[in-house]
């Protein structure tokens, strides 16, 4: 993958997000032209819904594997999905927030690390994308840093070429007070640097009973390389949003209705109105009224 064709496609798709543009290149290339890395690339995508999470993991995961998603060497985890039944989440309730050993070996978080030993034995330089992290039991997360680690090999199978993409709404808050801060005083939302954001993020996170990272190992041993920050999205960027969609839909782009799909949104905080509290989410479903 030519990280010029990524940076040229997330600048011109991926909208209000300078910060996560930046992050996730640096990441990228830098990890692709490491010969011998010593750990897999683990990033952790934070933000409110709306903001561009799924749709960059997407984008990454058809930079480095043509067929995106659709890729048998790209797997998506969605925790919601892919969850225990409920007599199990009691269970592992009940031991506290790491996962017990005894409920390891017939639970989810067995099955999680058998699915990602076998998905990177067929191949090293495997995807995994984990959605809805904050809705993942604190401690199930903590099965997979054996991959994670330093390690030269887990179980004679090498993980170090493998990318762990984390998508999460948890630290959504921490972003956008940030952001406030930011407008309230008369700066430049692109002033916001990833300093702003990283330490108070990852404290944040890991102190959050409901961010899939609570108290976890992960952080912890430092086993997240990026944090990566999402900002809310403003009535501009949802304009973008509305003109994208459209473009990819071989429609011309009529101002009248990008104008009337933005002010459908709602905004917030109520006083002053700045961020769509959807991001871009309900576009698609919006513009089909038009």
């Amino acid at each position: 993958p030519h990280p010029a064709a990524l940076k040229l496609d997330l600048e011109e798709k991926l909208f209000g997000q300078h910060l996560a543009t930046e992050v996730i290149l640096k990441a990228l290339t830098g990890f692709k032209n490491n010969r011998n890395p010593k750990k897999p690339l683990t990033l952790s995508l934070h933000g409110w819904a709306g903001t561009g999470k799924n749709f960059v993991s997407q984008m990454v995961a058809e930079h480095l594997h043509p067929r995106g998603l659709k890729s048998h060497f790209v797997h998506l985890y969605v925790s919601t999905l892919h969850f225990p039944h409920e007599q199990k989440i009691k269970l592992y309730q009940a031991r506290g927030p790491r996962v017990p050993q005894d409920a390891r070996s017939s639970g989810v978080a067995d099955q999680l690390q058998k699915w990602i030993h076998g998905n990177v034995s067929r191949c090293a330089s495997s995807v995994f994308i984990f959605d809805e992290m904050d809705k993942l039991h604190p401690g199930i997360i903590d099965a997979i840093k054996p991959f994670l680690d330093y390690y030269e090999q887990v179980d004679g199978v090498s993980y170090r070429r493998a990318i762990f993409i984390f998508l999460s709404n948890a630290g959504g808050d921490i972003i956008t007070r940030t952001a406030l801060d930011f407008w309230r005083a008369g700066r430049k939302r692109e002033e916001v640097q990833l300093k702003d954001l990283e330490a108070v993020l990852s404290v944040g996170v890991f102190n959050n009973k409901h961010s899939g990272l609570w108290h976890s190992g992960l952080i912890d041993r430092n086993l997240i390389d990026y944090f990566v920050p999402f900002l809310p999205l403003e009535y501009r960027h949802v304009q973008m949003c509305v003109r994208a969609e459209l473009r990819a839909r071989g429609a011309a782009v009529d101002e009248d209705v990008v104008a009337r799909v933005a002010q459908e949104m709602t905004f917030f905080p109520k006083d002053e109105k700045i961020y769509s509290d959807k991001g871009c989410k309900t576009v698609q479903s919006r513009l089909d009224f038009y």
